[in-house]
């Protein structure tokens, strides 16, 4: 099953900027020049079939060849199980699974292989595989399309989440991703991949596990990842109207998150808000919020408060969804009471 296709749209940005999506593109190329043990598989993503649903892997198999670049059927377990089988021959694949809600399928390959190969060999073998994925709601594509599940992964041992909100750090991420020698789950938000940013410069690394201070405060801190990192700094303005400084940390790598910076902060402004677009119950926010408490027990002035969607699928009606949607004046609604002991 497929998702309508979304093609590539043109970077509005300034002539030095660069899209999430031209710079995953970038990285991708600037991977497979530099290492030929690197090749890519996945539903479409050949350039006879335009270089996958949106155009990440465009150019690729013109310039490195079909043998690099395998467009599949549609099978993700399949494609999964072919990634981990070249991983053990020498190989760093790059899987694109097309929607996040279609991991679901090869989640034995995900969790019960790629994750625990190296632990089940006595670390003698590890499975130096990316698993590229897309999600995000806003498009009315409906429940089995946009759907947030990143919390499932973070849950498993032996698999790392990454999830980029800028096109710096989606370039940066994805070639650590594939340097890495275990498998990464790599998630991109679909939403902003036509968001012009700085470009990053050549051969960028972003560590995974580091998190980044995208705005600094001192009345609470704001951590969340992917596209609602964006849509937080969208919210500073009214938050900043009622007198509140919002620091903002993006965390980039949802899964090793990067306790110590989160921590630091939330230290200084004495409380926490954790934004995401997935579900509430049972999502990474409860995770946050349970080590944030417990690590500054009886600093905190005020409890840990999470924002994220309501418990339900991703509604396919356009009121519906956009009520479903977290956005910038949800945030500051949050932040302003938090602040204000309105919680």
């Amino acid at each position: 099953m497929s998702a309508t296709p979304v093609k590539a749209k043109p970077s509005e940005g300034a002539a030095k900027q660069m899209t999430l999506l031209e710079a995953l593109n970038q990285a991708l190329h600037d991977a497979f020049a530099d290492d030929p043990k690197v090749v890519t598989l996945g539903e479409d993503v050949a350039d006879p079939e335009d270089g996958g649903v949106v155009g990440v892997t465009k150019g690729l198999s013109t310039k490195f060849g079909e043998n690099r670049v395998r467009t599949t059927p549609i099978a993700e377990q399949a494609i999964i199980g072919a990634a981990i089988g070249v991983s053990l021959a020498g190989y760093k694949p790059v899987a694109e699974i097309m929607l996040m809600n279609f991991t679901t399928v090869a989640m034995d390959m995900i969790v019960n292989h790629a994750a625990k190969l190296r632990y089940m060999s006595g670390g003698q073998t590890s499975v130096p595989i990316v698993i590229r994925t897309m999600t995000g709601a806003g498009f009315s594509t409906g429940g089995q399309h946009s759907d947030y599940f990143e919390a499932w992964f973070a849950h498993t041992a032996g698999l790392k989440v990454v999830a980029p909100s800028t096109p710096a750090d989606g370039y940066g991420l994805l070639r650590s991703a594939i340097d890495d020698p275990d498998p990464v789950l790599f998630i991109e938000n679909m939403p902003t991949y036509w968001t012009p940013g700085e470009p990053p410069p050549k051969g960028h690394r972003v560590p995974i596990g580091k998190a980044r201070v995208s705005s600094p405060g001192t009345d609470l801190t704001i951590v969340t990842y992917s596209g609602m990192a964006n849509t937080s700094l969208a919210a500073l303005k009214d938050i900043a109207a009622a007198g509140i400084s919002a620091e903002v940390i993006d965390l980039r790598t949802v899964s090793p998150w990067d306790q110590e910076t989160v921590i630091a902060s939330v230290a200084k402004t004495g409380r926490c808000l954790v934004v995401h677009e997935a579900v509430v119950p049972f999502g990474v926010g409860a995770e946050i919020a349970a080590v944030v408490s417990e690590r500054l027990y009886g600093k905190l002035k005020a409890p840990v408060v999470r924002v994220g969607a309501p418990f339900t699928p991703v509604p396919f009606s356009k009121p519906l969804e956009t009520a479903f949607l977290v956005n910038a004046p949800r945030i500051a609604e949050a932040a302003i009471a938090l602040v204000k002991g309105k919680h």
